[in-house]
């Protein structure tokens, strides 16, 4: 099982800026020091080509985000400012889906250290999101015809709008998105299936919802292909979560998540999407906890057959 990390890709953002890039490094670190992982099962992915986000994306966008030329209201809505490293950054967390899916199809799981870029549309980004890393990554294993049905399960509390608007005209890639009823975005698309929590919804609806949503997929669309977000922002400490899941209840949907696929024989790809937990570290905890439990089931250590 391989993870893929760009973190030291890190966009400079100005003091007091809300997205808490600095998890990711932690997040790099903490799993080094696990001593579950050797230096080989860790991996820089490359950048994402122009023809691959533009499986996705309008060929022209990429091209404007590439040369500096977004409009200053596409700058705000992304929320990060330009920058030649906002691009390299961006391309890199889109290549890692990429690998992390190639992997999980040689070896049955493999993980992007950051990515869950959902809010990306196909002529532009939005919500700290600059290309959409599951889309490319879905259009990209069936354009490479490794598989025909790839499903994208997305449990960022946030819906996944981008991914759903992109992936809308391609009904071999089933998009799945469990978020927040009154949570961004205000305007929501249309998943395949989108499965709308309230406030507070806590543990066990939010484990029982996903059980449902989990039958849905496996039995109705039978993927070839999972790619799964796994926010850490349904958290209840989260500053902008409010679905008020506990660590355990998260751990639980990441377990769950990831037995089915393993008992299925099905790859899975995970990329980490949101978390803005009022302590950086308890996001840290969690995404952290999301790498432990696929290593559980699907890891090998070097050397072992």
């Amino acid at each position: 099982m391989k993870l893929y990390y760009a973190d030291h890709f890190v966009l400079p953002l100005p003091p007091g800026h809300r997205f808490p890039m600095e998890k990711y490094s932690r997040l790099r670190a903490r799993l080094v020091a696990s001593g579950v992982f050797g230096d080989g099962d860790l991996r820089e992915p490359a950048a994402a080509t122009d023809a691959e986000l533009a499986r996705a994306h309008d060929p022209a966008y990429v091209a404007r985000v590439a040369q500096g030329e977004l409009a200053a209201d596409e700058i705000r809505r992304i929320g990060f400012p330009w920058s030649e490293a906002m691009v390299e950054r961006s391309r890199r967390s889109a290549g890692a889906t990429l690998a992390a899916c190639r992997s999980a199809l040689d070896e049955g799981c493999g993980i992007n250290l950051a990515g869950g870029t959902h809010h990306a549309h196909r002529d532009f980004g939005s919500g700290f999101c600059v290309f959409n890393d599951a889309a490319v990554a879905a259009l990209a294993m069936r354009a490479e015809g490794r598989v025909q049905r790839v499903a994208v399960v997305d449990c960022d509390v946030h819906q996944g709008d981008g991914t759903a608007a992109i992936l809308a005209g391609v009904p071999e890639v089933f998009t799945c998105s469990l978020h927040g009823a009154k949570n961004f975005p205000f305007r929501k698309a249309r998943s395949d299936l989108d499965v709308e929590l309230p406030d507070d919804t806590g543990d066990e609806p939010y484990l029982a919802a996903l059980d449902n949503a989990l039958e849905r997929v496996f039995s109705e669309f039978r993927p070839q292909l999972l790619i799964y977000l796994a926010g850490a922002d349904p958290y209840a400490g989260d500053r902008l979560g409010r679905l008020a899941l506990s660590k355990q209840g998260l751990a639980e949907r990441d377990r769950r998540v990831l037995a089915r696929c393993h008992a299925s024989g099905l790859p899975i790809a995970i990329a980490m999407a949101g978390g803005y937990a009022s302590e950086i570290d308890d996001t840290v905890d969690i995404h952290y906890r999301t790498v432990l439990t696929a290593a559980g089931l699907f890891h090998r250590p070097a050397g072992v057959r």
